[in-house]
């Protein structure tokens, strides 16, 4: 019973993060977006603004960086065999 709901989570978890890693990409195009239009609805630019809009960018490309679309599923298992082994010390 262990060993299925073992590999059940195993399993859950990838998909968790593609989900959560999905969402904050529709998250990071709508913060720039509304960061474009205020930037542009008064009519001029200030250097705040661009800081602000340029750091939005820094780390929107950040996160896409951080995708789990490029972990490959043989290093997910692998991840997964690692961290349910014990460790045991001998003295």
């Amino acid at each position: 019973m262990n060993n299925q709901q073992n590999s059940e989570v195993s399993a859950f978890l990838p998909m968790l993060q593609k989900g959560i890693w999905l969402f904050g990409i529709f998250s990071w195009i709508f913060g720039l977006t509304d960061r474009t239009i205020a930037l542009l609805s008064d009519g001029y630019l200030s250097a705040i603004d661009i800081v602000q809009l340029f750091t939005a960018s820094f780390f929107f490309i950040s996160w896409l960086f951080l995708s789990p679309f490029l972990i490959s599923g043989s290093q997910i298992n692998k991840r997964a065999k690692n961290s349910s082994q014990k460790v045991e010390v001998v003295r």
